[in-house]
């Protein structure tokens, strides 16, 4: 068996991962660190295969950078689900053929197994996560409960966390000012309703702390610099369960959507690496993964039989984003948006930043 290596590193260079077999790119923090528990350290085992995580803020853009460039170090990336999409549109992605994947452990082929849009052409989704907002329950005893909380200075004074991107940042204004979750990107897909967006936002934009990488909203919160923030849910989830923080998810507004497996075009490793993702996405990979971090499995088969907690005891059901309890006023993020609209819409948001 060959001598086996998991490192956490941050992404510095396209040199990095010379001597890997197989180098998967992913986000870090909490959500790093249960990929690799629950997808890299059983692959090493079950194959003897040399295998790496490294960390970046945003695989996509990185990815793409090494395909352009010619010089791909990274096998697997883990890309949000518009990336995925725009990214195999541009050729920048191998295709992935869901024939390949395993079948789930009832026998149910893959096709049938994985939830409504989890496969795409290029990519398999690894789970279904969150954009939420939480916060400290030692500042706010008996709430905020509403999106529309987040943006009452008034009666929630303190600093607001929110992510430095238009992306989930105009869905949560729009929700926020009263928006229908089903109504928000026929909003969003008019002038009118982007202004209405950043019309929202500029009622707090005084008191906003902006974050970039998903492990700065949680630390944020711990730290005193925000009352509240929005983060990826399983963040927060981490915190309070692995740290004790007295952090509090609101459910009311959350913007969900599949997080996917994908292989750079040029991958130095594309066997090795499509092996991997079969791996990391059957049955038991995307039950692990579940255990490990409240994202939601993609897989009808892996949520047959109750998920706990790594610490033994707790229940997943209720810390998931799919839980119907939390899905009441639960927006999908529309990929065919964002794939159409993403690079417009930054440049509004960065334009309105620097105002």
């Amino acid at each position: 068996m060959k001598k086996t290596l998991i490192l956490t590193t941050a992404l510095v260079s396209f040199g990095f991962a010379a001597n890997a077999d197989i180098t998967v790119m992913s986000w870090g923090g909490a959500y790093g660190e249960a990929q690799t528990e629950a997808f890299v350290k059983p692959f090493i085992a079950a194959t003897g295969k040399n295998t790496i995580m490294v960390d970046s803020d945003n695989p996509a853009p990185a990815i793409k950078a090494m395909v352009e460039a010619g010089n791909v170090t990274v096998d697997v990336a883990s890309v949000e689900y518009a990336d995925g999409i725009r990214l195999c549109d541009e050729g920048v992605l191998e295709p992935i053929d869901i024939a390949t994947l395993p079948a789930g452990a009832d026998g149910t082929p893959a096709a049938d197994d994985f939830l409504p849009g989890a496969v795409t052409d290029c990519a398999v989704s690894t789970d279904i996560w969150s954009n939420v907002f939480a916060y400290d329950t030692t500042k706010f005893p008996e709430g905020p409960t509403k999106v529309a909380d987040f943006f009452d200075l008034e009666k929630f004074p303190g600093k607001r966390g929110l992510k430095k991107g238009a992306k989930a940042v105009l869905e949560l204004a729009l929700l926020g000012d009263g928006v229908p979750a089903g109504e928000v990107y026929a909003t969003l897909s008019t002038p009118e309703g982007v202004d209405r967006a950043f019309a929202k936002l500029d009622t707090i934009k005084s008191e906003v702390v902006w974050w970039e990488a998903g492990s700065q909203a949680p630390q944020l919160l711990a730290d005193g610099e925000v009352v509240m923030t929005t983060a990826y849910n399983g963040r927060i989830f981490a915190a309070a369960m692995n740290e004790a923080k007295p952090f509090q998810i609101v459910w009311d507004g959350q913007i969900y959507e599949n997080e996917m497996f994908v292989v750079p075009k040029g991958a130095p490793n594309m066997a090795d690496a499509m092996e991997f993702i079969a791996f990391a996405t059957s049955t038991e990979g995307l039950r692990k993964s579940a255990e490990q971090i409240s994202y939601g499995p993609a897989r009808k088969s892996s949520m047959a039989t109750e998920i706990v907690f790594k610490d033994g005891k707790t229940v997943m059901a209720p810390h998931l984003p799919t839980a119907p309890e939390n899905m009441g006023n639960a927006l999908e993020t529309s990929a065919e948006f964002w794939v159409d609209h993403d690079a417009e819409l930054n440049e509004r948001f960065q334009a309105w930043l620097s105002q």
